[in-house]
């Protein structure tokens, strides 16, 4: 029999529906039993495309025996830490004060009825092993000590809380933040790979704010080093098993360091993250190469990840037919008989089959092994001869891999990887000026409209159509800076509109008045256990970081100043702690950058065809402290964005930086010259 997952929203817990655990969704019935019978509560948190989530599952809570035990000593409540970020980013913070170690997921705590941790792991394994205690050993031990340990546990709760209450930020000296993103910068440095690229050593994440980071330092200052950061990362990735090297995207970390072998699940972020930072290096090299990456990451959102809508669903499982990376992985003969031998002669070498298996030491995860120059040279061949054997290999490898059980979807659509993906699109499409790429950002934009906006406030999930939690802090930052991306693209009074609307609940419903910053629940969300404001960036950006440069840029595009001090009290806030720890908080140096120097904004008036043609221009250069927006043939043009007359022929330019604003420019080069 299904328990109370049955009817959640999220796949995550339809996968645990007919468990033989007890589940409950989190919510006042499962507290309210606990509380009702004297019971802890076993928290498990997990994702969709989580590998050991999949492995704890199959062992312990399919596991009738497991399961009489939890049944019996526990009220058990199952979350999906994308759709609950919120009590993910909780318990994750107290189980590493209460372990001292890191957390990750699945995340198992114990709580006392009123939601307080007192005991805490990741994976446990059914039976002891790895150095860890077998699950169904551990949990009466754990029911026991919570029964006998109360004024022990009591004492515990109140260090927990205040030790959680300190890790948030506090309002002290609030010294310049510039010193310490210069030491960032440095870090960065002393970490960066070299040889590999990306920073330290396995496993690998691809830290997108960081590049992003080096990238903007490399537009402001002609840092060499810091663009070197970039492109050596970014192409070093893009050779790498966790690029996809058949069907496009990139996967979430590479085990290794040469980035070979992934972490196979695939997250809709971690891709709008990417292909924002390919377009914008496109634009600084002109490399093809990398031009040719963001087309593959949007090949694979559009084939694979957008639902019927237009909006974006979340992740693919790294798991398929019960073994990790499945889907992806070849024998070489199984790699071989999908082309022709003329195609095998350049695919061969070039995606490393002639080399020994590197998965588990039976299959090969394709990866760029010898550049296409080099296996042309080695095999006698012209470049576009090999080039064309190479398509056809790819087309081939990918038309056999279709006929594979696929690995599992998650169909939640959330509103802040949506907004991750809107503003991705819309700035790869801005920067490589391919408009479909807009289109896809656009009609996704209108998807959130039509579902998550509700009477003025912003919901957070949907599954089909119905859209349900309140939205936290990273929805509403999150696509304000989509928005902020859309008006570049295309400038659409509505988006406008949405962007001041979403930035008053912000301001309204987030933000600590007293202290400044933002919280990442709204103040009337359901009162929890702890209440973060977060500012570092994680597996996502900070949306502190985020909400405070888009406050910014909006107060300056708006002239509402209140928008641009909130900003600035949230950079404030974090002063101390960014001085202190530089390395996480690269969202907020963007955010600070866009305090200490206005944007400038490029505002076009006039011939719709000419305005095109400038914006075409101006954008084609990577400039992120400039905004250009198009607003020829915009109805209602809001009064905020009339600088001065229409032009009677032809175009004009009003280039804007905080409160001041140039007269009238009539030519590109013109233009040009005021924003050196």
């Amino acid at each position: 029999m299904a328990n109370r997952l049955a009817g959640a929203t999220s796949p995550y817990l339809q996968q645990h529906a007919n468990n033989p655990v007890d589940w409950y969704p989190w919510g006042e019935e499962a507290l309210a039993r606990a509380r009702g019978e004297d019971k802890p509560i076993l928290l498990s948190v997990g994702y969709s495309a989580c590998h050991w989530c999949h492995v704890m599952a199959h062992e312990s809570f399919e596991d009738p025996v497991v399961a009489a035990l939890m049944n019996d000593l526990f009220v058990n409540v199952k979350v999906d830490r994308e759709e609950r970020p919120d009590l993910d980013q909780i318990y994750q913070a107290a189980h590493a004060l209460l372990t001292r170690r890191n957390g990750g997921w699945p995340l198992t705590m114990f709580l006392t009825p009123a939601g307080e941790p007192f005991y805490g792991g990741t994976y446990f394994p059914k039976e002891a092993r790895y150095g860890l205690p077998g699950f169904s050993e551990l949990l009466p031990k754990v029911a026991a000590a919570y029964r006998e340990q109360g004024d022990r546990l009591a004492a515990q709760h109140q260090r927990l809380a205040q030790a959680m209450r300190s890790l948030e930020p506090t309002r002290a000296k609030a010294p310049p933040v510039e010193p310490a993103a210069a030491a960032a910068l440095a870090e960065l440095k002393r970490s960066y790979d070299p040889r590999h690229g990306g920073f330290g050593s396995a496993p690998k994440f691809p830290h997108p704010f960081d590049l992003d980071f080096c990238l903007r330092t490399y537009a402001r200052d002609g840092d060499a080093q810091a663009l070197a950061i970039v492109r050596t990362t970014l192409e070093r990735m893009a050779d790498g098993g966790i690029h996809d090297q058949v069907g496009g995207g990139f996967c979430r970390y590479s085990v290794d360091a040469t980035w070979t072998i992934p972490h196979f699940e695939k997250m809709l972020y971690d891709n709008a993250l990417l292909l924002g930072l390919y377009a914008d290096l496109a634009r600084v090299t002109g490399d093809a190469r990398h031009r040719e990456v963001a087309r593959d990451i949007v090949g694979w959102l559009d084939r694979e990840m957008r639902a019927p809508d237009g909006a974006f669903w979340s992740s693919l499982d790294a798991d398929s037919e019960g073994h990790e990376g499945r889907f992806y992985v070849w024998t070489r003969d199984e790699a071989r008989a999908a082309m022709s031998p003329q195609e095998w002669v350049v695919a061969e070498p070039y995606f490393g089959f002639d080399a020994p298996p590197n998965f588990e030491g039976r299959w090969w995860n394709p990866r760029v092994a010898a550049s296409l120059v080099a296996v042309a040279q080695q095999r006698g061949l012209d470049g576009p001869d090999a080039a064309t054997r190479l398509a056809g290999a790819r087309a081939a490898l990918f038309a056999a891999r279709e006929r594979r059980v696929r690995p599992g979807r998650d169909e939640k659509i959330l509103t802040a990887w949506n907004a991750l993906a809107i503003a991705a699109l819309a700035r790869a499409s801005t920067a490589l000026d391919l408009p479909r790429w807009g289109e896809m950002a656009m009609g996704a934009a209108d998807a959130l409209r039509r579902t998550a906006w509700h009477e003025g406030r912003l919901l957070a999930t949907r599954r089909g159509e119905g859209a349900a939690l309140n939205a936290y802090l990273d929805d509403h930052a999150f696509l304000l800076a989509a928005l902020v991306e859309l008006m570049q693209l295309r400038f659409r009074t509505e988006d406008y509109a949405w962007a001041r609307a979403l930035a008053d609940v912000l301001l309204e419903h987030f933000e600590d008045r007293d202290e400044g910053g933002f919280f990442f629940t709204s103040h009337d969300h359901e009162r929890l256990f702890h209440r973060t404001k977060p500012g570092h960036d994680n597996a996502t950006p900070s949306g502190n970081g985020v909400a405070a440069r888009a406050l910014a840029i909006l107060g300056h595009l708006t002239g509402e100043l209140r928008y641009v001090e909130a900003a600035r009290r949230t950079v404030t806030l974090f002063a101390d702690a960014m001085a202190a720890t530089p390395q996480g908080y690269a969202t907020l140096f963007a955010a600070a950058a866009s305090l200490g120097s206005p944007p400038a904004i490029v505002l076009l008036h006039g011939d719709p065809a000419l305005c095109a043609e400038w914006r075409r221009v101006l954008v084609r250069t990577y400039r992120p402290a400039v905004l250009v927006l198009d607003l020829a043939g915009a109805a209602a043009l809001p009064a905020a964005l009339v600088k001065g007359a229409m032009p009677a022929s032809g175009a004009a330019a009003y280039v804007c930086r905080a409160a001041t604003c140039l007269p009238a420019i009539d030519s590109l080069p013109g233009i040009e010259a005021a924003l050196c």
